[in-house]
């Protein structure tokens, strides 16, 4: 019997993902990979957020019950974190890694958010980095993945981790929408990962992958992007 149902194919986001590696790949980005059930140390520690932040509290924050000092990932800096490390370990500095993977925030979810979503993270460390490096690659990237017509901005903002920090925004339906924060990485963050800050410089940056999703292929809310709808496989 001739089967007339419709059939699924690669989930939009996973070719998203080869194409952002590859984009990355001719900037000489690594591939790092970690795990989704992080250590606090990583998740937060070595990313100079304090025991007291808010962001450490449980309505923020997915733990597991009998999983002492682990937390679900809130971001995948965590996993630059740790490639970083290792790359000093070895002694390959300069280096550059991108990583793209499920991250975990407990909020209110809306047409721009979801508690399980997807993050885009990056470093790169070396003598003589700066914040134009930072542009330079950010407004690279966008370029090749939305085109060469898109709108970006980068503000000025904070971020633990971060020191000078910026965030990205580009035009969506007319609106500017943010895509992530970004910025050099902190002293205390390089001295964590055994680093020296007075030698080095970092560049990091974090964004919302499908945020980027919904400005190329024009999706009006997040939350479709995990439906299961069909209609994705036209994209």
């Amino acid at each position: 019997m001739e089967d007339k149902g419709q059939k699924g194919s690669i989930h939009p986001l996973s070719l998203l993902a080869a194409e952002a590696y590859t984009v990355f790949a001719e900037m000489g980005f690594e591939i790092a990979t970690g795990p989704e059930l992080e250590s606090e140390w990583y998740n937060f520690d070595v990313l100079n957020v304090p025991r007291d932040h808010p962001a450490r509290d449980m309505q923020d924050t997915f733990v597991i019950k009998d999983e002492k000092e682990k937390v679900l990932r809130t971001h995948t800096t965590a996993t630059i974190a740790r490639a970083l490390e290792q790359a000093g370990k070895e002694g390959r500095i300069p280096a550059a890694f991108i990583s793209i993977g499920k991250v975990f925030r407990n909020e209110a979810t809306d047409s721009t958010h979801e508690m399980q979503f997807y993050q885009i993270d990056g470093g790169m460390i070396g003598e003589n980095i700066s914040l134009a490096n930072l542009k330079g690659v950010l407004t690279n990237f966008y370029k090749k993945m939305l085109g060469d017509d898109i709108e970006l901005e980068f503000r000025p903002s904070f971020f633990p981790f971060t020191e000078p920090s910026v965030e990205t925004f580009t035009k969506f339906k007319g609106k500017w929408l943010e895509m992530g924060g970004a910025g050099m990485a902190h002293p205390n963050v390089l001295k964590n990962i055994g680093l020296d800050p007075k030698k080095y410089q970092c560049l990091l940056f974090g964004h919302g992958f499908d945020r980027i999703a919904m400005v190329k292929w024009g999706i009006p809310d997040v939350r479709l992007i995990y439906s299961g709808d069909l209609r994705l496989n036209q994209l």
